[in-house]
């Protein structure tokens, strides 16, 4: 279906691909795998033709339609999310228009007009739009949000609505550049779930390690220049690339050793006469060998110790008959809530349901129309949203923001802690009014990490990681001797992390006193939901 062979490609004068080869098969789930500007995208580009190879091959079969799921949202107009969800406001006329302008031109024998047809043919079925709807429902809309202008939804929802409109036409082989990003847990559970008996080849970027681990079946990792395959899931490439490594380590030292004691007999007896001709055999010896080339080791997660914050009350936080509403949509009618200190408590439950509206009501960032929040003895509340940028000194830099956050830091602590979580080099010295938002999202972690408050509540904060740095903030996060509540769609991180789960939905709250998994035993209400998207006529 798809085969790249001995790829070369350079940017801005960096080489990101020497002599790579790759191959996904139809029906094939693939992932691929690699730290940021790798140059996963970029071959994602060159996949689709956007772009062209320096040298190398890259074969599509001609017969192949090709789905593709970028990171960012297309720009959207007044169509209405089931507009963009059917292609009917976006990609059918475009695609007609192609068509009639490969018409006239007379070339529709070729891999282009066979394409176009097969996606115009996808969308034009009479039960496209039936099956829009069962993707947008699994996806986490609801019925009233089909009609409504995409352009009144964020980001996220716009993203969700184009990958619906790519599971309706089915394409051979779908490509999905970091198709979590923007999906709460319930719809990337219904996602993944999905995705195990998709009939068509994937070939996924992702960040996501459970989600990779269930979904793919071999990895392709980006490292050195080259694409290495491993078969499995990502589990077990981690496991077969530390084998490689050990195995690769250990030729490489006895071959080391072997050299230096050729190379010490040669030094030893080439002057001597009887010798001589026997040192100079070893030195052509080793000049016929084959050097194994000493392996790079793999990366591994950065370990941050998270200095001790000021000891709390056993009562970290709570809320007594707190109501809040958003005009007229109520979200919470008399919540009370407790969060006792050491716990370490994920948010779960469909999108909507309030989770985020809760984490800002114990933050004391929103305020509600009746009831008392209560912060325990000696609070100090650290609130880490991903939206949140206003604690930056606009005029700092990234190595003096995190300074100034952390008197006993120093400059070479923060800058490795820095590079961990992907500030590298001279993007140290940028001012922080220059940054993303991923950037100042991942600037803010680590401000919290360096100067921990006793209570830190997150609403995603894994989001714009890559595994390493999400490993290192577990590794850190484990340590932290605070009170934790978090929300996260991201299973491998709440499983970790997490030891009691609070199921948030239709106003109420639900404490499970355990982990994740307790959670999924005990309550039911994971399948029950997932059951329900899954329904005929309703997912």
């Amino acid at each position: 279906m798809l085969t790249i062979r001995n790829l070369r490609k350079s940017v801005g004068g960096r080489t990101l691909f020497e002599n790579a080869s790759l191959q996904v098969n139809y029906a094939e789930r693939v992932a691929l795998v690699g730290p940021n500007g790798a140059g996963k995208s970029t071959l994602f580009s060159l996949i689709l033709r956007k772009d062209e190879p320096d040298t190398g091959t890259i074969e599509r079969d001609e017969w192949t339609m090709v789905g593709y799921l970028p990171q960012e949202s297309e720009p959207v107009g007044g169509e209405s999310v089931l507009d963009v969800a059917t292609g009917r406001a976006g990609e059918l006329p475009a695609l007609e228009k192609r068509l009639r302008e490969l018409e006239a031109a007379g070339t529709v024998d070729g891999a282009e007009y066979l394409e176009a047809s097969a996606k115009h043919d996808a969308l034009s079925n009479p039960q496209t739009e039936a099956k829009a709807k069962k993707m947008l429902r699994g996806l986490g809309y609801r019925e009233t949000d089909f009609e409504r202008p995409a352009r009144e939804m964020s980001g996220g929802w716009i993203m969700r609505a184009h990958l619906a409109r790519l599971l309706v036409m089915e394409p051979d082989l779908l490509l999905l550049d970091e198709p979590t990003n923007h999906l709460d847990l319930l719809s990337l559970l219904w996602l993944q779930n999905y995705l195990k008996t998709y009939s068509g080849a994937l070939l996924m970027i992702s960040h996501d390690r459970e989600f990779m681990d269930e979904v793919v079946e071999n990895v392709y990792e980006i490292a050195e220049q080259k694409l290495t395959a491993y078969a499995g899931n990502y589990s077990a490439f981690l496991k077969q690339r530390e084998m490689n490594y050990e195995q690769q380590s250990a030729a490489y030292k006895n071959q080391q050793k072997e050299i230096a004691a050729l190379r010490e007999f040669a030094d030893r007896f080439r002057s001597v006469a009887s010798k001589a001709s026997q040192a100079m055999s070893k030195l052509k010896q080793i000049e016929r060998m084959e050097l194994v080339e000493k392996p790079i080791p793999p990366r591994k997660p950065f370990r941050l110790q998270i200095p001790t914050p000021p000891r709390g009350g056993q009562r970290a936080i709570s809320l007594e008959g707190i109501h809040m509403a958003y005009g007229n949509h109520p979200v919470y009618k008399g919540l009370d809530l407790e969060i006792e200190r050491g716990e370490r408590t994920v948010l779960v439950g469909p999108n909507g349901a309030g989770k985020s509206t809760l984490l800002k009501i114990l933050a004391g960032v929103v305020a509600y129309q009746k009831g008392e929040r209560k912060p325990g003895h000696n609070a100090k509340i650290g609130y880490f949203s991903q939206h949140r940028s206003e604690t930056l000194d606009s005029e700092r830099t990234v190595i003096e923001e995190v300074l100034a956050s952390a008197a006993e830091l120093r400059e070479d602590e923060a800058r490795g802690i820095l590079g961990s979580f992907l500030f590298r080099k001279d993007e140290i010295y940028k001012k922080t009014g220059v940054l993303s938002g991923g950037e100042k999202s991942r600037l803010n972690l680590i401000k919290f990490l360096v100067d921990p408050p006793n209570l830190l509540l997150m609403d995603e904060p894994t989001t714009h990681l890559d595994i390493l740095t999400v490993e290192s903030l577990i590794l850190a996060l484990e340590k932290y001797e605070g009170t934790l509540v978090f929300i996260s769609h991201d299973v491998h991180f709440i499983r970790l992390l997490a030891t009691k789960v609070l199921h948030v939905n239709a106003g109420q709250v639900v404490p499970y006193s355990g982990g994740y998994d307790y959670y999924l035993e005990k309550s039911g209400l994971l399948e029950n939901e997932r059951a329900a998207l899954t329904a005929d006529g309703s997912a």
